[in-house]
């Protein structure tokens, strides 16, 4: 069974309709709320299983999200641009909390925050407001890698006889998803220019 694309079916168009209430969105929403408890757990607890335990099903709405949408044609435009939106808030703030926790350093953070903050940059100058652009194959395989790691970082916290091959699994998964991530934002800098720049020809040519 293959995890990107997942309930797909042959000789169906993608089609994203005008729909809020689907069960993709309201597990987006859930990928949400998770990000305040992960928060209290790790800084107010220090409750490092649970924590793991929040990011796991955090990161497991990801993919079921998906699956659901594309298998059950629920896929929507307001799926489109919150599910992003919504890795990414979980993203930085998991890792803004494990800076806080001492569990990893600062410069994790920037290789984070600094791509997606030259991409709302470019956003905004552009369109003042999301792109509108589809998620590329390497952005899904990033936020896997990314959402894969960070709860093994967290496992290698617990004293348990494998912490400290987590922490060392942890890191080959986090490295490969950060390279991912500053892959993808090259991809998505050009395409965000190339279809500002059409956006642009557009508006001249109509007026």
């Amino acid at each position: 069974m293959r995890f990107i694309g997942a309930g797909s079916r042959p000789g169906q168009p993608h089609v994203d309709r005008d729909l809020i209430f689907t069960v993709p969105n309201f597990l987006t929403v859930l990928r949400f709320m998770g990000v305040p408890i992960f928060i209290w757990l790790v800084l107010a607890q220090k409750e490092y299983g649970y924590a793991v335990l929040v990011l796991a099903i955090m990161g497991s709405t990801d993919w079921v999200d998906g699956y659901v949408a594309r298998r059950f044609n629920q896929a929507s435009k307001l799926g489109r641009v919150m599910d992003p939106i919504a890795d990414r808030i979980a993203l930085l703030a998991v890792a803004v909390t494990l800076v806080i926790a001492g569990v990893v350093h600062w410069w994790y953070l920037a290789a984070l925050v600094i791509p997606d903050a030259v991409l709302l940059a470019m956003s905004l100058f552009y369109f003042h407001s999301h792109p509108g652009l589809p998620v590329s194959l390497i952005g899904k395989v990033r936020t896997g890698l990314l959402l894969l790691g960070t709860p093994l970082l967290v496992l290698s916290k617990l004293d348990f006889p494998f912490a400290g091959a987590c922490f060392v699994a942890a890191w080959i998964v986090l490295g490969l998803g950060l390279i991912g991530h500053w892959v993808a934002a090259y991809n998505y800098f050009w395409a965000i220019r190339r279809k500002g720049k059409l956006l642009a020809a557009g508006d001249d040519g109509g007026s």
